[in-house]
């Protein structure tokens, strides 16, 4: 069972590594940010292409591909 964000139910419990939920209040605020920021590019992002004769299908899909592509750089 997915444990429930008591600031905003639609987002994750962050954890670390070891499962452990985040503690720091700051890191929990930007990453939740983060994902409200992310989240409306993307249906922006799906609007667009759909809007434009692109197949919703193939937009989630290059959206999933670009998000398993992405690496770490530091």
């Amino acid at each position: 069972m997915r444990k429930t964000n008591p600031l905003d139910p639609a987002l994750p419990v962050w954890t670390t590594d070891d499962g452990s939920p985040l503690s720091c209040t700051e890191k929990i605020k930007v990453l939740n940010e983060n994902m409200r920021e992310i989240e409306a590019l993307v249906r922006d992002m799906l609007e667009d292409g759909v809007l434009m004769g692109c197949s919703d299908p193939q937009m989630r899909s290059a959206l999933k591909a670009l998000v398993d592509s992405v690496t770490l750089r530091f």
